[in-house]
């Protein structure tokens, strides 16, 4: 797995002029499954993002995670994250997990984070959304499970 994790005071996710998914602050989540990632990957990712030390503490510090500050996350499927631009123009997404796979560890991932206490949004799998954000920091981090 992979994800695109972002530091932000709010995000939402649009389907269709409908606002389907929207957070506080917390941590912005893209997340892309790859062809062969595991029950393990979905539970290491969900740990390490429910983990993470990158918001800030009382000394402006990164130094608190979502559970320590009682933090949203918006949890977003993209499957683009395991595309592979080395060869050519064109991405190849051969890596990414094919949809009937993908959704359930999606799906995984989104109730370990819940099932630690976290407040999560989500976007819709397989529809055309639209994300908006707003960084703070900026902080962006990308995270990958160590099987990648």
């Amino acid at each position: 797995m992979k994800a695109v994790v972002q530091r932000v005071s709010e995000a939402s996710v649009v389907v269709d002029g409908e606002v389907v998914g929207q957070i506080g602050p917390g941590l912005a989540v893209l997340l892309g499954v790859a062809h062969g990632d595991t029950e393990a990957d979905a539970r290491w990712m969900a740990d390490k993002l429910v983990g993470l030390r990158v918001l800030e503490d009382d000394a402006g510090k990164m130094n608190r995670s979502l559970v320590d500050t009682a933090g949203e996350m918006l949890l977003v499927s993209q499957f683009t994250l395991l595309g592979d631009c080395r060869k050519g123009k064109r991405p190849s997404f051969v890596g990414a997990a094919p949809p009937d796979a993908a959704e359930p560890l999606y799906e995984r991932v989104v109730a370990l984070v819940e099932g630690q206490g976290v407040r999560v949004a989500t976007g819709r799998f397989r529809t055309e959304m639209r994300v908006h954000l707003v960084n703070e920091g900026p902080v962006t981090l990308l995270v990958e499970s160590p099987t990648r």
